[in-house]
């Protein structure tokens, strides 16, 4: 009986389990609405910046177009940027009396910049132009030799151009500048055209980027300042000099004083005596009778 009892209840057990596995489960639909909800928010958020820096790269797109504009285009636009990334440069680190921007010089020639520097060494030229058509068909061709030799070419005759207008004895310092905007036309001048970098060297025209040229205007900086310092300290020591003159002058005239005023002093002692003697005399004869 007992058997029977525990095979019905075992029996009714698995009954019982089988009606719960067959039983559907029952699904918060509130708690899967609310993840739904943050799921659209956060890709809707993914997509604004999705859509924010596809814009960014569109204005960057657009900006690196018409830098290849300017650079590619009409000479005039180039040498327009070649001037103001100089005239940036230098106005950034020197004081503003120390350069001046397409001033004419005696010869009539009108360079991009001049540091006014004293003589010697004197006013150093920097020139921003540079014969870019030659490197953009060097880089862009297939005849790579040819346009090889024109670029150095035309490289030397910009450098006896600068040499020629720019470095005038007695007016000018003996060396000028010639200003590349691009780093890496600086770079490749100095690893494929280092005969073109000896040969400006020779001609006393140094070829700058914009970070030489940036580490070049400090030097230079630095220099004036020191050379104000010396001429500060020298016009200091002058009136220093003068001053003790000055001093000794006064010493010498205070002397003087201090001697009128001794010889003052004893006379009005001397008066004083004089006056004390005076003074019975009259008494006495103050006291006389005229009368009898």
């Amino acid at each position: 009986m007992t058997t029977y009892i525990l095979i019905a209840m075992c029996a009714l057990i698995m009954i019982m389990l089988m009606v719960l596995l067959m039983r559907p489960a029952v699904v918060d639909m509130s708690a899967l609405r609310e993840d739904n909800t943050r799921l659209r928010e956060k890709l809707a958020e993914r997509l604004g910046v999705l859509a924010q820096n596809a814009n960014e790269l569109k204005n960057i797109s657009a900006d690196i177009a018409n830098f290849k504009n300017i650079l590619m285009g009409n000479k005039q636009a180039r040498g327009t940027f070649g001037e103001r990334q100089l005239e940036d440069l230098v106005s950034d680190i020197m004081p503003p009396e120390t350069y001046a921007f397409q001033s004419v010089l005696e010869t009539g020639v009108r360079p991009d910049c001049i540091i006014r520097l004293p003589y010697p060494p004197g006013d150093m030229i920097i020139d921003s132009k540079f014969p870019l058509e030659s490197y953009t068909r060097m880089t862009n061709g297939e005849s790579q030799e040819m346009y090889q030799k024109q670029f150095e070419l035309d490289v030397r005759k910009h450098i006896d151009a600068i040499a020629e207008k720019y470095i005038i004895p007695g007016r000018t310092a003996d060396s000028a500048m010639m200003f590349i905007a691009s780093e890496s036309i600086f770079e490749t001048l100095h690893r494929d055209f280092t005969s073109v970098i000896d040969y400006a060297a020779r001609r006393k025209v140094f070829i700058v980027s914009p970070s030489t040229l940036w580490a070049t205007l400090n030097t230079i900086r630095a220099v004036l300042s020191d050379i104000k310092i010396k001429r500060v300290a020298g016009q200091i020591k002058k009136e220093l000099d003068l001053l003790l003159t000055d001093l000794a002058r006064l010493g010498e005239r205070a002397a003087k004083v201090q001697n009128h005023f001794a010889m003052a002093q004893s006379d009005i002692e001397q008066l004083q005596i004089s006056v004390g003697k005076i003074t019975p005399r009259a008494e006495k004869i103050k006291e006389l009778d005229f009368d009898k």
